[in-house]
């Protein structure tokens, strides 16, 4: 039998987020059942709503997504019709992507199950525990976008 407390993975921070986001992945495909939205398009969809009609770059800022994958994300959303892409006004050479009316009413069916896969992601912790989990974990994010400037 593998004894975890020896396993020096288990005590590696890299190894231990590594493994907690692809546990979150397969929760979040497992809930959504039939939708096709992959977590990522899905934390577009999110971002989106929260800042519409904003460029793909600040997208990338907000998700963490690179821009390729970011590009290639926004190309399939626009071919499904959940996001529209325009160049953007104040710059020519960026794309302001918004919400479509369909992409708003796929973010809304996904919610609850989305929200569903992070409750069983956490629900060892105690509402306590999660909090200090979310607050640790976007600390370290937003060190690390600062860096990043």
């Amino acid at each position: 039998m593998h004894d975890e407390s020896k396993d020096p993975l288990m005590f590696s921070m890299l190894h231990l987020l590594h493994r907690a986001g692809q546990a979150a992945d397969e929760l979040f495909v497992q809930a959504m059942n039939d939708s096709d939205l992959t977590p990522r398009q899905y934390a577009v969809l999110v971002a989106l709503r929260a800042h519409d009609g904003t460029s793909q770059t600040d997208i990338v800022a907000a998700t963490g997504i690179d821009r390729s994958t970011l590009a290639d994300i926004v190309r399939r959303l626009v071919a499904r019709g959940l996001v529209a892409r325009r160049r953007s006004k104040q710059d020519a050479r960026a794309y302001a992507v918004r919400l479509t009316a369909s992409g708003l009413a796929a973010l809304q069916a996904a919610a609850p199950a989305a929200a569903k896969a992070e409750e069983r992601l956490v629900k060892v912790l105690s509402t306590a525990k999660r909090r200090e989990l979310v607050d640790a974990l976007s600390q370290v994010v937003r060190s690390l976008s600062a860096s990043e400037h």
